[in-house]
């Protein structure tokens, strides 16, 4: 099965509940993104609204002065963007 990098955006509506600008995963797919993100960043509490999904996400174009240097390596299944959610999974 093939990994995909996702890059969420969520709601401003959100508040501070959501981390800004977003957050990076890599996943199967859409359904397992929305897991890990339940599982990580928001300890099993609802996901806040989310506004925008970009799937396959080039790492490349995003925030080169806080977000490439925040963040883990992409490749594996997990949270790469904020830090210090990561796991082996």
């Amino acid at each position: 099965m093939n990994l995909h990098r996702f890059w969420i955006r969520f709601s401003a509506a959100s508040g501070f509940a959501a981390p800004r600008p977003g957050c990076g995963v890599t996943a199967y797919n859409y359904d397992d993104a929305m897991i890990i993100l339940a599982e990580t960043i928001f300890s099993g509490k609802p996901v806040p609204e989310i506004e925008e999904v970009v799937e396959d996400v080039n790492v490349s174009t995003l925030d080169q002065k806080h977000v490439i240097p925040n963040m883990e390596a992409p490749t594996w299944r997990g949270v790469w963007y904020p830090k210090g959610f990561s796991q082996n999974r």
